[in-house]
């Protein structure tokens, strides 16, 4: 994710310790915040993903980039106390602040921040659950690089029927960024080259808010999908769409790693 190795920030009141459990393989800690002592990491992932972040009012704001998601348990092996949700999230806010950061929204067990660092956005966000586990999604902001093509789509719907697709929209809104046209742009190139091809386009969300409301809203990205290619020049005759919203989702909707899964536009072969 990073090109080059980034100092690390200590945080303060603490020092890092191995503990006596192991973590789990291939993770480990941020380049940017070392862990509190006595903690464990149970599961990690890296990847090009969305963040649900919460902006100075606690509102809910979706952003994406280059994130790391960590999930920290405590060592209870180590035969000491376990640290309070105001302690953990006190001493990272401390940690962040002193690396030239600044708080955006704490309550309780839960903490969302911005750091500037070698000329890259990051915001950052701390929650605590269960006894005294701690959350870490570090988000690098970025925009997402195209990569996937009409043959590699052509190839998921003949062997899978379908194809998830990481389109992006405005927030709470269904119109694509431009960063997402690319995409849209290969879709076409599907269809064009294959003038018999039908498809669906089928929006998704996750389970964040009502879901009325969030039903309606992936009928709309996805009639936004559509509306895209026909004014293109595919024929509308050879296009469906359909909003889903919550109903059918692909992963766990209580992580944010789930979450971003779920937000999704699906192509269907028909």
């Amino acid at each position: 994710m990073m090109n080059k190795l980034i100092f690390p920030i200590v945080l303060i009141l603490f020092s890092f310790k191995t503990g006596f459990a192991q973590d789990a393989e291939g993770c480990k800690d941020h380049p940017l915040l070392s862990r509190m002592p006595d903690y464990v990491i149970s599961e990690c992932t890296v990847n090009y993903n969305q963040l649900d972040f919460l902006d100075a009012k606690g509102e809910e704001v979706k952003l994406e980039g280059n994130l790391t998601y960590i999930w920290y348990v405590f060592n209870v092996e180590s035969g000491k106390k376990e640290p309070s949700f105001f302690q953990i999230i006190k001493n990272y806010a401390n940690a962040i602040i002193k690396a030239g950061g600044k708080k955006v929204y704490e309550d309780g067990g839960l903490g969302c921040y911005e750091l500037k660092k070698d000329s890259k956005e990051y915001r950052i966000k701390v929650s605590c659950t269960n006894n005294s586990d701690i959350i870490l999604n570090v988000l690098e902001l970025a925009p997402m690089k195209q990569e996937i093509t009409a043959n590699e789509m052509l190839d998921a719907l003949n062997k899978d029927g379908f194809i998830a697709l990481n389109i992006l929209f405005e927030t709470g809104k269904s119109s694509i960024q431009s960063e997402s046209l690319p995409i849209v742009d290969q879709i076409f190139e599907l269809l064009n080259s294959d003038t018999a091809l039908k498809i669906s386009i089928e929006g998704h969300t996750d389970n964040v808010g009502d879901a009325a409301a969030n039903k309606k809203l992936s009928n709309d990205r996805a009639k936004s999908v559509t509306d895209a290619l026909i004014a293109k020049g595919v024929d509308k005759t050879r296009l469906s769409f359909i909003g889903w919203g919550q109903e059918k989702p692909v992963a766990d909707n209580r992580t944010d790693e789930g979450k971003a899964k779920n937000r999704r536009v699906e192509i269907v072969k028909k």
